[in-house]
């Protein structure tokens, strides 16, 4: 086996370094230090062991799982009192009260949902009762059509709008502690002029930040039907207003049946914070012109988790052949949701842009510096 190759790096300027006979010294060309032999061998050395060191805390993190013994619980009696529809179309699972008699399904609103045995699923220890109406719903998509330029006019019809349904959808709320090291290679320069020259002095800096950053309820949808660039962009709810779930929250509405479980769902936890917690560190490096990231460590204390359901208004429709769906949070009222194109003025706004260009290249080649740039290739 061969041994690994080691390319030594300036730490002022992070340049390439290179043995110089003449001074015995390792140089960059770049920035113009030097270094000793004996010193890089011992600063790689110690990197090298702080990178195997990381690598074994990153492998050593995998066992540190999560608490998930303590979310959700039994239903009990409130179990008799709810019904699970299966939807024969796209199988979601949803849960309702027991005197809902019809109803179509928010995902893809198919009609054809069939009552079914109520099992198999945990009993949510928090809701998040709905706080907007459906008319408020209704409302907020309109507004969401505006300035659309190349939405379809059919498509903002009434008849599209009264399909919106409240759903409680499925969220694992995580805890968590992590601490975060990191170190960067920062930059500032000036620029002055010698004589004829313009000369610019660059300074480098090796700057380091560390500190501890606490997470309480991160939220990870518990359904694989819904987006999760969705669910991310209707954040952040008000958990101040979350209640102890009860049964009576639920009349006049759906609720989504996770499919998605706390130990899977735990991946895209450890991703949300670690990757916050890295995001909330960087932004304290300010005041350079440049800022290169050398290292980086988080090490997630994950804590417990909770399963809370969470109000989302919905409107599945279709439109040419293809399916849209809309969310909107039921409690702040933010909206997300894909948009179909017109044809026609999708071409229109093309032509017009490909013009508007046509005329601005057009203007700049009769112009003086338009001759000048000719001139040069003539």
């Amino acid at each position: 086996m061969s041994n690994p190759v080691t390319n030594y790096k300036c730490p002022a300027c992070t340049g390439p370094l290179h043995f110089a006979g003449q001074s015995g010294r390792l140089e960059c060309e770049y920035c113009g230090s030097s270094y000793d032999v004996r010193e890089m061998e011992e600063l790689y050395a110690k990197e090298e062991a702080a990178a195997a060191a990381a690598q074994a805390e990153a492998e050593s993190q995998e066992e540190k799982a999560w608490d998930v013994e303590a979310a959700g619980g039994e239903w009990g009696e409130d179990g008799e009192r709810m019904r699970a529809w299966t939807c024969p179309s796209c199988g979601a699972q949803l849960l309702c009260e027991e005197t809902t008699a019809a109803t179509s399904c928010p995902y893809c609103g198919n009609p054809a949902v069939v009552p079914g045995q109520f099992a198999g699923v945990r009993k949510p220890d928090y809701i998040l009762p709905f706080k907007l109406t459906k008319e408020n719903a209704m409302a907020a998509l309109k507004e969401h059509y505006k300035g659309k330029f190349l939405l379809p006019k059919a498509f903002v019809e009434e008849n599209h709008i009264r399909e919106i349904k409240g759903v409680y959808v499925p969220f694992w709320l995580f805890d968590s502690q992590a601490e975060v090291d990191m170190t960067f290679h920062a930059t500032n320069s000036d620029t002055h002029r010698e004589g004829d020259y313009l000369v610019t002095n660059t300074r480098h800096y090796e700057v380091r930040r560390s500190g501890r950053i606490g997470f309480e309820r991160v939220p990870v949808d518990g359904s694989s039907k819904m987006s999760d660039d969705f669910m991310d962009s209707i954040e952040p709810y008000d958990y101040k207003e979350l209640k102890p779930f009860s049964t009576a929250y639920l009349p006049g509405f759906l609720a989504d049946k996770y499919d998605v479980d706390a130990d899977a769902a735990s991946r895209r936890a450890d991703s949300r914070c670690t990757n916050t917690a890295l995001s909330s560190v960087r932004n304290t490096v300010i005041g350079y012109e440049t800022v290169t990231v050398k290292s980086q460590r988080v090490d997630l204390q994950r804590g417990k988790v909770k399963y809370a359901i969470l109000p989302i208004w919905m409107l599945s429709t279709q439109w040419n052949g293809k399916h849209y769906l809309f969310a909107m949070n039921g409690q702040t009222g933010k909206m997300v949701g894909d948009l179909p194109a017109d044809g026609k003025k999708l071409w229109t706004a093309f032509f017009c842009l490909a013009a508007g260009a046509s005329v601005l290249l057009s203007l700049f080649f009769s112009g003086p510096l338009g001759r000048f740039v000719g001139g040069l290739f003539s």
